[in-house]
């Protein structure tokens, strides 16, 4: 079964240096139909306007992930981590026993634009742990790229979760495939472009809630990124 959430339709704050849709309920936004799917809590679509960002502040047993879009993303935190994540680059954060950090865009004159997500873990009062992999644009060319997982791999950062990310670029004839295990849940996040799913043509911003599913065939893609999870029900 799948259900399709329009763009539109999200959560949207305007706090002037930041502008951020929300999938999810978060912080002043709340839907009680949309709380989460399965161990997935958090999808933020931020822009962060140029000489700002989110000032240091504490996460504690979370798997956090940065996506970044355009512009660059400036990390600090209390494990020592400083850090510059460009486009292409996957970080994750394993917030574990308690960890501080801040984020910032020291770009002049340019907007950063990420996708903030944050995965339930299936491990508590971990060590804090941070990790960051460029993905390469030709890894994820017709193709879902494996970009996080419990164990990691070349491409995929390691997360103490039982879920997997995958990431793609279509455009044109390029399609690609995904089996699922009907007992799980996914979701389909389309980060901008058009593409369609299972038949459900989706635009920039739509996602697809995904359960009873075996398989997920993504085809007819214009200018199309895409992000796929594989969650825990």
């Amino acid at each position: 079964m799948l259900t399709l959430r329009k763009s539109q339709d999200r959560g949207y704050a305007d706090h002037g240096w930041l502008k951020s849709f929300h999938s999810f309920s978060f912080a002043n936004y709340y839907d009680p139909e949309h709380v989460g799917w399965g161990n997935l809590l958090v999808i933020n679509e931020d822009r962060i306007a140029a000489g700002t960002g989110f000032g240091t502040h504490g996460h504690r047993d979370m798997e956090i992930i940065s996506y970044v879009l355009s512009g660059e993303l400036a990390h600090k935190d209390s494990m020592g981590n400083v850090k510059a994540i460009p486009p292409g680059d996957v970080q994750r954060m394993s917030a574990g026993t308690g960890v501080r950090h801040s984020e910032f865009n020291h770009a002049e004159g340019k907007q950063t634009h990420f996708l903030q997500i944050w995965i339930r873990p299936n491990q508590l009062n971990v060590e804090p742990s941070y990790e960051q992999k460029t993905i390469p644009a030709m890894k994820k060319r017709g193709a879902l790229c494996l970009v996080a997982s419990p164990t990691g791999d070349a491409n995929a950062v390691a997360m103490h979760a039982d879920a997997a990310l995958y990431a793609g670029l279509f455009d044109g004839v390029e399609q690609a495939g995904l089996d699922l295990n009907p007992a799980r849940k996914a979701y389909v996040h389309l980060i901008r472009g058009e593409l369609t799913v299972n038949g459900q043509r989706l635009h920039s911003g739509d996602a697809l809630r995904i359960e009873h599913e075996q398989h997920l065939h993504l085809s007819q893609g214009i200018d199309a990124e895409v992000l796929v999870f594989d969650l825990a029900a």
